[in-house]
């Protein structure tokens, strides 16, 4: 059971309060897109170049929050960000009580939301905790290894990730997806009410 709904925003990262993150991009599987992070008191810019051929994804992340975020009390997140009109996914990492098994599949267990930005400007989306997925590798799944449940634990959360895949939610195209130059800027994450 989770902390009663404060009625106020969190603020987990902000400025320069995202460094640790870096890039991870398709190159893990063959691909050829490229990406860096850089972190200043804006906070974090990543640029990069999208291949589609070979992978078709690049992205940024987190380091692994230890101990882990513990926003049960939260209903959801809320990101600013400057996307330039492109479609992204979320990503979260939990630990699980499952004996760390999602640790163990290779790739890892996330829970994403893709969503979409403003062509120009700054965007303010809201992903709630019970719009997240669970994913494998770009595939929606429903239950672990050996018929084990899935379950969100917002208790527990170990990583955050931002990715421009060419994979929607249900593992098929996906729509606002673009090659070539990507420039996103991440001004804030809360957690919300």
């Amino acid at each position: 059971m989770g902390l009663p709904c404060p009625d106020t925003v969190l603020q987990i990262l902000s400025g320069a309060g995202f460094s640790g993150w870096h890039a991870l991009n398709d190159r893990i599987m063959g691909g050829r897109s490229s990406g860096e992070c850089r972190v200043d008191a804006s906070g974090l810019t990543f640029d990069g170049e999208v291949v589609a051929e070979g992978g078709g994804f690049i992205s940024c992340r987190s380091p692994l929050f230890s101990p882990p975020l513990d926003l049960s009390g939260y209903t959801g997140l809320e990101l600013v960000l400057s996307g330039a009109g492109r479609r992204f996914k979320l990503a979260v990492a939990c630990a699980d009580g499952a004996a760390g098994l999602t640790e163990l599949i290779p790739g890892g267990l996330r829970w994403v939301r893709e969503f979409g930005t403003e062509a120009e400007g700054y965007s303010r989306v809201r992903i709630g905790f019970d719009q997240l997925t669970a994913s494998l590798r770009a595939q929606p799944i429903e239950k672990l290894p050996l018929g084990l449940p899935l379950r969100f634990d917002a208790s527990r959360i170990t990583r955050l990730q931002l990715l421009h895949s060419r994979f929607g939610d249900d593992g098929g195209p996906n729509p606002g997806f673009r090659a070539g130059p990507l420039h996103l800027v991440i001004q804030s994450i809360h957690a919300v009410p």
